[in-house]
């Protein structure tokens, strides 16, 4: 059986445009209102990814903090991340699902436990921010055997010979970190550069899709929009953010940006 995300990427590949995906905490700020949101934007959307609130983030900064810290005084607990997938999978059954996170919770959890419960919720892909190549090939093989996608990830620093490597060992999708920073902050590299070292990625496997991450905006898309995919995240959860100060729906205003997005993504 082949992975959704797979024809996801093939859907934006035959409609001459990039692929959108995006990224909110689970729970943020609350299961019901995360739920609302995700049915809201999937119709826009071509991936969906769903982040599971950490107090202790590496990668995430400013805006995807202040979204986990928000999901975590509200409760959040890895089952209800997972409830919130299959809840959003009983209507939504094709559209893909990528779980971010670290892997504290998924040791603390139990790595067979956690697959097993990815698997039957069903989630398509996983990203474990802090745990690397070569360390994940077991955790990888152990997602491939239930159909789940294990995205690796590649930074600008990542040697030639590394990228061949990951890629290699890599399953359909890669996770390409546009600049060294955490998410959220202003793009410090021009889109063309940033495409210039995209380029060197795809030119060593093109059957592998590629996606582009941190920085990404409706600003910077138009620069970007020949790669993949392109994931947007902190700008999301910043429009959540400010929907609640300001007592809004951020679900109306978080689709409305969503669908501003995807009209930028044609080649």
């Amino acid at each position: 059986m082949k992975n959704p995300i797979k024809f996801a990427f093939k859907k934006a590949k035959d409609e001459k445009r990039s692929a959108l995906l995006t990224y909110i905490v689970a729970g943020d700020n609350s299961k019901k209102k995360t739920l609302e949101i995700l049915n809201s934007i999937s119709k826009y959307v071509d991936i969906c990814e769903i982040g599971f609130p950490h107090n202790t983030p590496i990668a995430d900064g400013g805006q995807i903090q202040t979204s986990a810290y928000r999901a975590i005084k509200n409760g959040i607990k890895i089952k209800d991340v997972f409830d919130i997938v299959k809840n959003f999978k009983k209507s939504k059954k094709s559209k893909p699902v990528i779980l971010m996170g670290y892997y504290n919770m998924v040791y603390q959890y139990g790595e067979n436990r956690f697959v097993n419960s990815c698997k039957k919720v069903g989630v398509d892909g996983l990203i474990i921010v802090d745990l690397p190549f070569p360390e994940n090939k077991s955790f990888s093989q152990k997602c491939k055997k239930k159909n789940i996608s294990f995205i690796q990830l590649i930074s600008p620093t990542t040697s030639s010979n590394r990228i061949k490597r990951i890629i290699q060992n890599s399953h359909d999708m890669i996770y390409y970190i546009s600049m060294l920073s955490t998410t959220g902050g202003r793009l410090k590299i021009s889109p063309k550069k940033i495409m210039e070292r995209y380029k060197k990625i795809k030119n060593i496997s093109y059957s592998k899709n590629v996606v582009i991450g941190f920085g990404i905006t409706e600003k910077t898309i138009g620069g970007l929009k020949k790669a993949d995919g392109l994931v947007v995240g902190s700008a999301l959860c910043k429009e959540i953010s400010k929907s609640i100060k300001k007592r809004h729906n951020p679900v109306k205003n978080v689709t409305n940006i969503v669908i501003k997005l995807k009209n930028k993504m044609s080649w």
